[in-house]
């Protein structure tokens, strides 16, 4: 693999701490992310260029789109909904009591707008998260335990397939998905660890079905098919890629959060990109995120 970075852009000069989950809303031509240290919300606007930034009161794990121009976000241990016009935070739901160590993070919307989001002790100390799905009435359900990093939710463009990485184990595993009731079904490798170096982290699927991956530790991202097999890498500026979007008006950009968590002041000169969000276009489009439907 070459060490030479792909082309690509900065969307902005700040650097985060912890970048995650990017989003883009097509309707209003917005990318919505987090910095879960900071912890805080951001939005750039591709019309003016200009990105937004609200603090959190707590750690914020992800943020997925809504209906009204809302967002939802997975704060320390519930989902709240977001409303950019006077920055409130509503409260929808609590996921987890009694895991006064866990956090959320990482969260999707499936094909018909149920949310999916994961749960971790910080910093990946213990195995004790789980993946919950929201359906649009707020009925929460436990659908797996025994994680430890829970990363990669993406769904097939037929939503018939749902995509999931526990970070730690090195696999992008993958389930048939019943896009009726929202339920996956047996869970089984797609990618063993090691055929790409560095772990898994964000997933995205593009138009073609093809599943993206950010490699942490690797600086790169890695296409495979629907079968599994490698089709391509990427390398990236960056170490510590972290989760990825197609966006802009067509689809065809794929935006790249990073992190600059656990590097040193020596790797920080190294890399001085750390933590940027990147513009890159790959020569494939993406699909359209479904916004949660509640």
């Amino acid at each position: 693999m070459s060490h030479a970075p792909f082309p690509f852009e900065v969307l902005r000069p700040q650097r985060d701490t912890l970048g995650e989950t990017p989003v883009w809303c097509g309707e209003r031509r917005r990318l919505w992310w987090v910095d879960i240290r900071a912890p805080a919300l951001m939005c750039w606007d591709s019309a003016s260029q200009v990105t937004q930034q609200w603090q959190m009161p707590e750690s914020a794990g992800a943020v997925v789109t809504s209906r009204h121009g809302h967002v939802v976000l997975a704060l320390r241990h519930g989902l709240f909904r977001f409303d950019p016009a006077d920055a409130s935070l509503r409260a929808m739901a609590t996921l987890e009591t009694g895991v006064p160590e866990n956090r959320l993070n990482e969260a999707r919307c499936d094909r018909q707008g149920r949310l999916w989001c994961g749960s971790m002790w910080d910093f990946g100390v213990q195995t004790r998260g789980s993946l919950y799905r929201m359906d649009a009435d707020g009925t929460v359900t436990c659908a797996r335990s025994d994680i430890t990093v829970p990363n990669g939710l993406a769904f097939a463009p037929d939503g018939r397939s749902m995509y999931f990485v526990d970070t730690p184990t090195g696999r992008l595993e993958v389930a048939d998905y019943d896009p009726q009731s929202g339920r996956p079904g047996r869970w089984r490798t797609l990618v063993e660890p090691g055929v790409v170096p560095g772990k898994p982290d964000g997933s995205v699927v593009d138009s073609d079905g093809c599943i993206w991956s950010t490699r942490s530790g690797a600086g790169c991202l890695a296409r495979f098919t629907p079968q599994g097999r490698l089709d391509r890498t990427l390398p990236l500026p960056v170490s510590q890629p972290t989760g990825l979007a197609f966006g802009g008006d067509t689809l065809d950009t794929l935006f790249v959060t990073s992190s600059r968590q656990r590097l040193d002041a020596q790797a920080l000169a190294d890399e001085p990109l750390a933590g940027s969000v990147l513009a890159l276009r790959v020569g494939v489009s993406g699909l359209p995120e479904t916004p949660f439907a509640g």
